[in-house]
């Protein structure tokens, strides 16, 4: 699946949040436009997230926690309309997996919300540490914080509960609008991404496992 198709396909509807950009001219830009560039060559996804030779780690983190972010806004978009108090009074996956907010704010312990409001909190949340820019620097001169790596572990893992969340409550409805194979296809690149860096814990990816083993068999080239 080509980006262009993906972005073309959720973005014909409305969209959960705005889109974060990158500034052209900057390394960022030019890394996301060369992971973009891979994907809609059609390579094995599993080459596609390697990290390029001469590149630093934390400038090919912060493009892909950005660009997921971005994707699993569109894809949560989709859904949201039938994702409400009534049909999901709990962020779940299936009976087996419940996820708790806890932002160290407001929510200072874990709660329990409906996935509605999970989501939307998690969204805010991650939307304010893509925009500090003493976090997510634009420019080279100015360096990543040396919490950056244990952030973006958090937030990829908190990105991944959308998607358990949508594949197991929602995915009628993405089946149902033909959006089966860029979610699909989305996911696999997010899985392989994580797994290439071990940025998620396999306690974590536990709730998609058997799909996962089922959709994700590009091959080590």
């Amino acid at each position: 699946m080509a980006l262009n198709g993906f972005l073309d396909f959720f973005q014909k509807g409305k969209t959960f949040r705005p889109n974060k950009r990158f500034t052209a001219g900057t390394i960022r830009y030019s890394l996301h436009k060369q992971a973009q560039a891979s994907l809609n060559s059609g390579i094995n996804l599993r080459q596609v997230v390697r990290l390029p030779e001469g590149e630093k780690m934390n400038d090919w983190l912060a493009v892909h926690v950005v660009d997921f972010f971005n994707r699993i806004n569109l894809i949560y978009g989709t859904v949201s309309e039938f994702c409400n108090e009534t049909t999901c009074p709990t962020m779940s996956g299936g009976s087996k997996y419940e996820y708790l907010w806890v932002d160290g704010d407001i929510y200072k312990k874990p709660t329990a919300l409906p996935a509605q409001k999970y989501i939307e909190l998690l969204m805010e949340w991650i939307e304010t540490q893509i925009n500090n820019e003493a976090i997510f620097p634009v420019s080279t001169d100015v360096p990543f914080p040396k919490s950056f790596s244990s952030l973006s572990r958090k937030i990829l893992t908190r990105l991944f509960r959308v998607f358990v969340h949508v594949y197991i409550h929602h995915f009628d409805r993405i089946v149902t609008i033909g959006a089966e194979a860029h979610v699909n296809a989305c996911y696999k690149h997010f899985y392989y991404f994580v797994q290439e860096f071990e940025l998620i814990s396999a306690k974590e990816l536990e709730p998609l496992q058997e799909m996962t083993s089922r959709i994700c068999k590009d091959k080590e080239q």
